[in-house]
């Protein structure tokens, strides 16, 4: 393996902080040359408004690009450099968050960016496989000054016999798992490690299953890879975007900050209750519903949802018209015309169009029967223009736009579902293949939407489509009155424009706005203040195609939202990351060939992370008790530290279970000098046991989306998911398991969440 010295307490060590305290230094006087330098370009770019369209283009294209680069020298600035390589050459190469390069000469590399091939010995490097590598150094910095060293000397012949095989800087590593969590995950590229690397770097295309337990980094791996992706595929997914879906609001706060640090902004993080545009899904429902919307017959049952609406009158409709003239719409002419527009396949919404000309058309054969018929007996007298014209007078009289509504409506996705879910009458005729306690189950009022509702409206999107020319024209009314406002706005100025004056130095006028500007131009001038960025273009448009899709606790997936996301991706380009064993979901994943095979066969790739580095080996013993149980074949994932404490449990009487857990609470809390306590309760009692906590203890949070910067914070199993608190108690473990069908999974959950200490309280 490797010999590590030189220790931040090693005071033969001083020298050395001392020289790289310089060369630091260095980096972060070059890092504010170079932010000062974009800041200037971005004025210079700003002020410059002239030119053709192309050159506009440009000075856009640098604006964004300058101002991106801003955001990232400010991101990166803490922790900018945190590795050294000593190759076996001579050669020095220092690691960090951005690259960095010596304009003054060859355009050497002074700072490589984690991310580029020539970092990656950082990360893989060992004794046994040193990759040209003689020493591999691990700098601690607090802001801009370098507090701290390790050194790991990749030399066979001195090898620790008890040094971790499976890990590289083993002391930088213990250093960031033992600190106290702050409510924000940290990013981890300072301690990658080797079977990390693999996966964050693994190539684009496909689709890739990231397996690993609790505790194995499976959020951070996803993170980083992300930020790898963008930095290799940069011409790529900067147009396309990358989109992240993670569990819950919570998780996605927990982890916001670590992109940012990692230089990139550009990602799209969204949970699934958020990826209907427009539409906030806020609303709770019960375990058995949600899993019913997951399932995969849903797909069915809103095919013939959409079908049901294209309805076909029992009796003939009388289509009474202004001169008092009755035209009959009889069952059998508006089945025909049903049935042709079905075989063209057409979404329901866009096949509207056909459904009018052959509708129209019958009647208008009924008009020309009357008004065109010969006296003796001939053929029709109207020519095709007569025809046509009696089409056009039909198709404006609202008689006949009212039967055209009711016979086949243009619909919403949204309009769709509720009235399915409003009907019990509409929910058996599109659902005869589920039992009545299902179909009972899809019964509700109007009012709001839950997140399993989102992959149902997507899938109603699909299905009626959407007719986008009333949506051009609409634009087009917008740019008109946008247009007649810039005219407006120039006419003021051009009649408050004083009287040209000579200079009687240059001979010259004084010019006003309306002789630099004209409507058109000041129009395009306030369409690119209002450009949008990618992860906004696509946040706001339903059919975005992204170039990568990342999934973290990827196993909470039901069949429908897997459809969601795979038309998200066209390219099938994604990670998915999660571990079947923690599956809480009713509707989850219980395979992930059971989930993927359906869109891409076989044609995918499993990683598996075996280490954990967040969950002590005392607590993991606890834990493996729980996932036997689950399914005794699986294992857990091999801790790489004990902490030195053994989780402690307790029973008492369940009428004492809230005062107890107040005062373990208030004592577990004592005990932290940082970090964070995460009290972990059946969700049928957070309300009760979290208010109990809250009256002792003032600064603890609890709710839908509790704070995670209190210092202690009440949560689900549910909202737990991806978190990581330094001590845990777990409240009422009988109470979780009997809560869902899948209930030892979620106590596999709560039971892995923390990084130093367990006590589990029971009631008897």
């Amino acid at each position: 393996m490797s010999r590590q010295s030189g220790g931040a307490g090693d005071p033969a060590n001083h020298d050395e902080i001392g020289h790289e305290q310089e060369y630091v230094s260095m980096l972060y006087d070059r890092l504010d040359g170079l932010r000062e330098q974009a800041a200037r370009r971005l004025t210079d770019e700003l002020r410059n408004t002239g030119g053709t369209q192309q050159a506009r283009s440009q000075r856009d294209s640098s604006v964004s690009f300058y101002a991106e680069q801003i955001e990232q020298f400010s991101a990166v600035e803490n922790g900018l450099c945190f590795g050294r390589l000593d190759g076996s050459d001579g050669g020095r190469h220092y690691i960090g968050r951005i690259g960095i390069f010596d304009t003054s000469g060859d355009y050497d590399p002074l700072l490589i960016d984690w991310r580029a091939p020539a970092a990656r010995a950082f990360y893989l490097a060992t004794a046994a496989n040193p990759q040209g590598v003689r020493r591999r150094r691990h700098l601690r910095t607090r802001d801009r000054k370098v507090t701290g060293l390790n050194d790991e000397v990749l030399d066979i012949a001195t090898a620790s016999p008890t040094a971790h095989e499976e890990v590289t800087g083993e002391a930088s590593l213990l250093a960031a798992l033992n600190a106290g969590r702050t409510g924000r995950m940290r990013d981890i590229v300072e301690t990658i490690q080797a079977e990390q690397d693999r996966v964050i770097r693994a190539e684009l295309p496909g689709v890739m299953v990231v397996q690993g337990g609790p505790g194995t980094g499976k959020t951070a791996v996803a993170l980083h890879r992300a930020a790898y992706l963008l930095y290799t595929h940069r011409r790529e997914l900067s147009t396309r975007g990358v989109l992240l879906v993670g569990p819950n609001a919570t998780f996605l706060r927990y982890i916001s900050q670590v992109l940012p640090t990692l230089a990139e902004t550009g990602v799209l993080l969204r949970t699934q209750a958020d990826l209907f545009p427009g539409v906030a899904a806020r609303r709770v429902e019960s375990a058995e519903a949600a899993a019913l919307k997951g399932r995969a017959v849903l797909a069915d049952v809103l095919a013939a949802a959409v079908r049901d609406r294209q309805r076909v009158p029992d009796e003939p409709l009388e289509i009474e018209l202004p001169q008092r003239e009755i035209l009959h719409l009889h069952p059998e002419t508006v089945r025909a015309a049903r049935d042709r527009v079905r075989r063209s396949g057409r979404p329901h919404n866009l096949a509207r169009a056909q459904f009018d000309v052959e509708i129209v058309h019958a009647l208008a054969g009924q008009v020309a029967e009357r008004i065109g018929a010969d006296p003796l007996g001939g053929e029709n007298l109207l020519e095709e223009a007569d025809l046509a014209e009696i089409r056009r007078e039909l198709r404006d009289e609202p008689e006949v736009r009212a039967a055209l509504d009711e016979l086949w409506p243009v619909l919403t996705p949204q309009r769709l579902l509720a009235d399915l879910y409003a009907s019990p009458e509409r929910i058996a005729t599109a659902a005869p293949m589920l039992t009545d306690a299902d179909r009972e189950l899809l019964h509700r009022e109007p009012g709001g939407w839950t997140p399993a509702d989102v992959p149902l409206l997507d899938e109603a999107a699909e299905l009626l489509g959407e007719d986008d020319r009333a949506a051009a024209a609409r634009r087009e009314r917008i740019r008109s009155l946008q247009r007649e406002y810039a005219e407006g706005v120039l006419e003021i100025a051009r009649g408050s424009r004083s009287i040209d004056v000579e200079d009687e130095a240059e001979g010259g006028e004084i010019l006003g706005v309306t002789d630099l500007i004209d409507a058109d131009r000041l129009l395009e001038r306030q369409e690119e203040a209002d450009r949008l960025t990618t992860a906004q273009r696509a946040a706001a448009d339903r059919s975005w195609a992204f170039g990568h899709v990342i999934v973290d606790e990827a196993q909470e997936l039901s069949p429908m939202a897997w459809r969601l996301l795979m038309r998200r991706c066209p390219s099938r380009s994604m990670t998915i990351v999660g571990d079947v064993a923690q599956t809480g979901a009713l509707s989850g994943t219980p395979s992930w060939g059971e989930a993927l095979e359906p869109y891409v066969a076989r044609r995918w790739r499993l990683e598996e992370l075996t280490v954990s580095y967040r969950t002590p080996a005392e607590i993991m013993a606890v834990a493996a008790e729980v996932l036997a149980e689950i399914d005794p074949e699986l294992r857990p994932p091999r801790s790489v530290r004990a902490a030195g404490v053994s989780p402690w449990d307790l029973t008492v009487d369940g009428d004492r279970l809230a005062a107890e857990l107040v005062e373990a609470a208030t004592r577990e809390a004592a005990d932290l000098a940082d970090g964070r306590l995460g009290v972990i309760v059946p969700a049928g009692r957070v309300d009760e046991l979290g208010a109990a906590i809250v009256a002792a203890l003032p600064e603890a949070a609890v709710g839908e989306q509790p704070e995670l910067e209190n210092r202690v914070v009440v949560l689900t199993v549910a909202q737990a998911k991806g978190l990581e608190f330094d001590t845990v108690l777990v409240a009422d473990p009988g109470g979780i398991v009997a809560e869902s069908p899948r209930g030892r999974s979620d106590l596999y959950v709560a039971l892995t969440r923390a990084t130093q200490r367990l006590g589990i309280l029971r009631a008897a």
